[in-house]
């Protein structure tokens, strides 16, 4: 059984005001650099054997801070990437919310694909490809990915048995620690857009001598 511990990115000045997708130098602010360094204290006390970033600036630097209380490098994955949102990219979300292409985002995502980007169903595809690649070199393992909130919202529906189209009732906030135990026996969601207290650690043991 592998144990997935994903993380979102810290806030940028992007923040619930625009599309930033794969921009580039887009920096944590300083709220946002404090929530990686928290993240980090949170999760010093794991036994990590590997720590996964999307290619974006705010999530290296997320996972740099989470590395910081551990023996490891931060390793790309472009699989766990954000959302290639094309022409919306960069855009407010006020202005996006005016598209009808912005409800069927909200009410039918299954159907959704964002102006010369990616659909939904893609970016869920690919994440899975990714993390099943990283399954198998960590078989027993405890990995971090740090990627972004519809990717990991798109990643906890997969592994809830929850359709696509209902995946924007999952809340992934900024900084946030989902946790997932996945082996060949099926998953265990252990813990969603939180912080898992120490008693968490307990069960996640629990579940891996149980599934292994």
């Amino acid at each position: 059984m592998t144990t997935f511990v994903f993380v979102r990115h810290g806030v940028t000045a992007h923040t619930n005001k625009k599309l930033s997708g794969w921009m580039p130098k887009l920096h944590l602010t300083d709220e946002g650099k404090a929530q990686a360094a928290a993240a980090g204290e949170r999760l010093a006390g794991f036994k990590l054997d590997a720590i996964y970033s999307s290619p974006i600036l705010r999530t290296v630097e997320t996972a740099r801070a989470i590395a910081a209380h551990h023996d490891l490098d931060v390793v790309i994955r472009r699989g766990i990437g954000e959302v290639h949102y094309g022409g919306w990219e960069d855009r407010s979300l006020k202005s996006l919310a005016r598209t009808k292409l912005w409800v069927t985002v909200q009410r039918f995502p299954s159907a959704a694909r964002f102006p010369d980007g990616e659909s939904l169903r893609e970016v869920q595809a690919r994440a899975l490809e990714e993390i099943d690649r990283i399954r198998e070199e960590h078989p027993k393992g405890t990995v971090c990915c740090v990627s972004h909130g519809d990717v990991i919202r798109l990643v906890a529906a997969h592994y809830l048995g929850v359709h696509i189209d209902l995946f924007q009732r999952i809340m992934i906030g900024p900084a946030s620690i989902s946790v997932i135990a996945v082996g060949q026996q099926g998953p265990v969601v252990l813990s969603l857009n939180a912080a898992p207290p120490p008693s968490d650690a307990r069960t996640l043991a629990g579940a891996q001598k149980r599934r292994a």
